[in-house]
């Protein structure tokens, strides 16, 4: 026996509704007593990093982040074989941006000839229907067109159909921008966090698998705290570093050139002084000297 229409109702209600597991029937369980929580998906791959870029108006040319298909360039599409005849259309192409962004978003559809110059100049079909029960319906995401009422339109009859709209090409959160970009799992490895340029180069690769961060040419404008530091180069002078590794132990320390550091010691009884050079040194006291 088949699935009831209201168990599958009933189902998207506490999916949807609620992000909740459906347990029971309706009259046994509502949505609201559903415990155990079943969110929806986000995928990572699918999540367009620069939808706020997206205006609330469709362009009229294409932009890093808005493809257009208007006039001319609208989508012929192609026939799915596999529903009933001539009841489903794919544009072959997904993320056609839906009219949450702006009702001008909102997909035309159009019937006209194989090959038109023009889709535009054919017959409009609305989504409403032209009132007999010949309404369609189109997926934003997956770019397909179904005509989800009883009937098709008499005006398609052996036209093909053409969608007018437009699609995000932005990039995506594990392929595009955190910043300018950023690509989890980058190269295929998991644990690791790239970001990337508008060049797409490497700036910064965090490897949480060994615990390494390795950057290139990375600009800190801000304060950069940090509990423990070590470097695996010695800090040279000019960035305020002493440019060495270790120090002579009972060593003073001064500047023995303009980007040098060095040390000077001494023996039992000795004196810190200066020599007729300049440099400090430890020697007896030299009467004529001083």
């Amino acid at each position: 026996m088949a699935i009831s229409n209201n168990q599958k109702i009933d189902y998207l209600w506490k999916k949807l509704g609620y992000g909740a597991t459906k347990t029971d029937t309706n009259d046994q369980k509502l949505a609201v007593n559903e415990a155990i929580p079943s969110p929806l998906l986000l995928r990572g791959d699918k999540i367009w990093s620069k939808a706020g870029e997206i205006p609330t108006v469709i362009p009229s040319t294409t932009n890093d982040v808005v493809q257009v298909y208007l006039g001319s360039n609208g989508v012929e599409c192609t026939e799915d074989t596999t529903a009933t005849s001539r009841k489903t259309w794919k544009t072959g192409s997904t993320d056609w941006i839906p009219p949450e962004f702006g009702s001008t978003y909102q997909v035309k559809v159009y019937a006209a000839a194989t090959g038109a110059a023009d889709p535009t100049t054919g017959t409009q079909l609305f989504a409403a229907g032209s009132g007999n029960s010949d309404e369609w319906f189109f997926d934003y995401q997956s770019g397909v067109l179904n005509f989800i009422g009883d009937n098709l339109p008499s005006t398609l009859g052996s036209n093909k159909v053409y969608i007018i709209g437009a699609r995000y090409v932005g990039p995506f959160f594990s392929t595009g921008d955190l910043g300018e970009a950023a690509v989890v799992g980058g190269d295929g490895a998991d644990g690791v966090l790239e970001i990337k340029d508008s060049n797409d180069n490497v700036t910064v690769e965090v490897n949480a698998a060994n615990g390494t961060i390795e950057t290139a040419n990375v600009v800190v404008s801000d304060t950069l705290k940090a509990q423990e530091l070590i470097l695996e180069t010695v800090l040279a002078t000019q960035y305020g570093g002493t440019g060495l590794t270790s120090f002579t132990q009972n060593g003073i320390m001064f500047a023995s050139a303009t980007d040098t550091i060095g040390f000077v010691t001494g023996t039992h009884g000795k004196i810190l002084q200066i020599n007729s050079g300049g440099t400090p040194v430890f020697d007896d006291i030299d009467g004529g000297e001083i």
